[in-house]
């Protein structure tokens, strides 16, 4: 049976879903683990890094709240980056195959960076298990609960992102209860340990800048509710309330948490390794390493979740025009493209198999190699929404519904941002390997476009975007 390429995936994600997965990608385990990075190396001046990154991640996720409330279609970006140059059609096809498939192969690398970690915390319950099979494990469950239908994809991350901004909404009042001194046994200390050790800025602006560089790749994931879209029943209003969602909340939760922390842990101290289980740990909470290990897992087990349908929608956006095998496109009855997810899986199981020979080597690797990635996705939706905010102003401004606030001043201040981000990770010491790996991984994929174009004038093959075939 042959439907239109635009509602061949059932309108299954409701509302309520659409909120949570917008805050579910941006809380990940970057925010529980990944920040103490950032605090270690810029002091309690970490919340001024975390501010520029935030700031900029809202400016982006305000351009893809404009497109996708005016466009919404399935592929989001990756269908902006193609429609944005379509008078030049070869840029088009160049800055969507870019796009889509960039964008796949972060999501990915994630599937298996969220399953290896995974698996290391449940060996804090479970020493015993091999980390390979608990990783296995991981995988083939919430593979299969892709695979089931789109409404079990948005109810798993209803519940894991609920979980984790509960979390961290109890962690933000019990903070404040104890520093403003409404905790039993204690009297209030104001800013705490902020101000003690050396100062807000003990080591200058080089580690609050490089700071800003790490925690680029921690915001990332919000964007996952534009690709969602296509899947809710009124894709306009729902992309629009949760990208507005996630620009009030965003700054709330990031800035909010790191600044407790930095009040209650000393930054130059051990325990920052730790920095929400030390924390905890100081107000004298009880179980606080038992009680923070669930909590990233469930943030993890989220970003796993999110990652393979991220990874499998684009995948089979991409089909759409080529860009990918048409055998990919297939969807059940139920509106699954379930062989766009399978293939999405192979690389983690991959990466899984690696890790069992070399348990320490992947998981380095692979944190290495997708940042500047991420960053050239972003870069590539500001340019797309500029090119096509001013065609839609031209055209058809009635569409515009969520506006890009000073429009074009802070599109171009997001991408230059962005632009000096890359260009710091290309001499900062510490995000050389990155930025290298990231440029090789670029290399790689316009190297794929350019057999992708070769093979298919060889073939003579013209993609019909319309055809949809429901395997039964």
């Amino acid at each position: 049976m042959n439907i239109d390429g635009q509602n061949q995936l059932q309108h299954s994600l409701k509302p309520r879903h659409m909120s949570m997965i917008a805050l579910g990608g941006v809380i990940g385990a970057g925010l529980f683990v990944g920040s103490s990075v950032v605090v270690k190396n810029a002091g309690p001046a970490a919340l001024i890094s975390f501010l520029i990154t935030g700031i900029l991640i809202i400016l982006v996720m305000r351009m893809l709240g404009e497109m996708a409330s005016s466009l919404p279609v399935v592929g989001s970006f990756y269908e902006y980056a193609r429609s944005a140059f379509r008078e030049h059609p070869g840029k088009a096809e160049f800055a969507g195959f870019m796009t889509g498939w960039m964008y796949w192969y972060f999501w990915v690398i994630v599937v298996a960076i969220e399953a290896i970690a995974g698996a290391k915390l449940i060996q804090f319950w479970l020493p015993n298990i091999p980390s390979w099979e608990i990783s296995l494990t991981l995988m083939a469950v919430l593979t299969i609960t892709n695979l089931f239908s789109v409404k079990s994809y948005g109810e798993f991350e209803f519940w894991f992102s609920s979980i984790k901004v509960a979390a961290i909404v109890v962690f933000l009042f019990l903070s404040g209860l104890f520093l403003l001194g409404m905790w039993p046994n204690h009297q209030a200390t104001g800013l705490g340990e902020m101000l003690t050790h050396g100062g807000f800025m003990p080591n200058g602006w080089g580690p609050v800048l490089s700071g800003a560089v790490a925690a680029t790749g921690f915001y990332f994931g919000a964007e996952i509710v534009t690709i969602a879209a296509a899947e809710t029943a009124d894709p306009a209003k729902s992309v629009a309330k949760a990208t507005n969602s996630v620009i009030s909340r965003v700054l709330f939760f990031y800035i909010g948490s790191v600044f407790f922390v930095v009040c209650l842990v000393p930054w130059n101290s051990e325990a920052i390794a730790t920095p929400y289980v030390s924390a905890l740990q100081v107000m004298q909470i009880p179980y606080a390493p038992h009680i923070m290990n669930a909590v990233i897992l469930v943030a993890v087990l989220s970003c796993l979740n999110s990652g393979l349908y991220a990874a499998s929608r684009m995948i089979f956006a991409l089909t759409r025009n080529a860009d990918a095998p048409q055998a990919l496109a297939r969807v059940s009855e139920n509106g699954v493209p379930v062989r766009a997810i399978i293939f999405s899986t192979l690389f983690g199981y991959a990466a899984i198999v690696v890790s069992y020979y070399s348990p320490d080597g992947i998981f380095p690797f692979l944190v290495e190699s997708y940042g500047t990635v991420a960053l050239v996705v972003y870069i590539l939706i500001a340019i797309s929404h500029i090119r096509l905010r001013k065609r839609m102003e031209q055209n058809c401004p009635e569409r515009i519904r969520v506006r890009m606030w000073c429009f074009p001043y802070l599109s171009y201040l997001a991408i230059a941002g962005m632009m000096g981000i890359l260009g710091a990770m290309a001499f900062l010491p510490e995000q050389k390997k990155a930025f290298w790996f990231g440029l090789l991984s670029l290399l790689l994929c316009a190297l794929g476009f350019v057999l992708s174009r070769y093979w298919r004038k060889e073939k003579d093959f013209k993609p019909d975007v319309n055809r949809v075939v429901v395997e039964r």
